[in-house]
C-alpha cells in the first residue's frame, strides 16, 4: 500500500467533508429498499429513483414477498420514472426469484454471507453488475466494499490520480488497498464523491468552485 495514496485519499475526504458536511447516504428504511434503489438507480438520477420507490411504497410493495408475487409487466409501469423500466422490472424480478429459489425467501440469510461470497453471488444474478453489487454490500449488508461509480472515475482521472483506462476492479482496489475496512467511512466517502461529481465534476466541469480544485491546484 502506498502511504502517498493513503494521504491523498485522506485529504480528498477531509476537503469534501469540510465543504459538504455529513451526507447520511443511502436514504432507505430497509435493506430491501436499498437493494431496489441500487437496481433502479442504474443510468438515472436519484430523484427519479425516489419517485419510483415512493410509488412502490404507495402500493405496499416494498416487501420481497409482495414484489415476488407481481409480474414484470405489472411492475414496470410502477417504476416508469426510473427509466429503462421494462429492463429494470426484469432485473428486480430476477433478484427476487433468486432469493426465493436459493435462499427460501430469506434476504437476511443472503446478506449474512461473508463479503467475498456475497459479492460473488450477487454478481451471478442477472442485472447485478459490480457497482450495484457493491452498493448492496455496503449499504444493505453493511460490509466494507467500496462503491465505484462514474463520478469516482471522473474525479480521480481528471485530477490525474488514476489513468482514464482504469478498470472498475482496479479503481475499487485503489480505495480498498489504502483505507481501513470501515463501513461508515466507505459510505460517507462514496456519498461525498457523488455530491462533488453532481455539483462540479459534470461532463462539462465546473472546476473553479470545486473544493478539490481549490485544494490540489491552488
Amino acid at each position: 500500500m502506498s502511504n502517498d495514496r493513503k494521504e491523498l485519499l485522506h485529504e480528498i475526504y477531509e476537503r469534501l467533508s469540510a465543504s459538504f458536511g455529513p451526507q447520511g447516504w443511502w436514504p432507505a428504511e430497509t435493506p430491501f429498499e436499498v437493494i431496489l434503489g441500487a437496481i433502479l438507480t442504474q443510468n438515472t438520477s436519484w430523484k427519479n429513483v425516489a419517485t419510483a420507490i415512493e410509488n412502490l411504497r404507495r402500493y405496499n410493495l416494498l416487501n420481497l414477498g409482495r414484489l415476488c408475487g407481481l409480474g414484470a409487466q405489472e411492475l414496470a409501469p410502477l417504476i416508469r420514472s426510473s427509466g429503462f423500466y421494462n429492463q429494470k422490472a426484469k432485473k428486480i424480478k430476477s433478484f427476487c426469484n433468486h432469493i426465493l429459489t436459493n435462499w427460501s425467501g430469506s434476504l437476511e440469510d443472503l446478506l449474512a454471507l461473508d463479503m467475498d461470497s456475497l459479492r460473488t453471488e450477487l454478481l451471478s444474478i442477472r442485472g447485478i453488475g459490480p457497482e450495484t453489487a457493491d452498493s448492496i454490500i455496503l449499504y444493505a449488508a453493511f460490509k466494507p466494499s467500496f462503491v465505484v461509480d462514474s463520478y469516482t472515475y471522473r474525479i480521480l482521472s481528471r485530477h490525474g490520480w488514476v489513468d482514464e483506462s482504469i478498470s472498475y476492479e482496479d479503481l475499487r482496489e485503489y480505495f480498498m488497498g489504502a483505507l481501513d475496512d470501515d463501513v461508515p467511512l466507505f459510505q460517507e466517502f462514496h456519498a461525498l464523491l457523488v455530491r462533488a461529481g453532481h455539483l462540479y465534476c459534470r461532463k462539462t466541469a465546473l472546476c473553479q468552485a470545486c473544493p478539490l480544485n481549490v485544494f490540489f491546484t491552488g
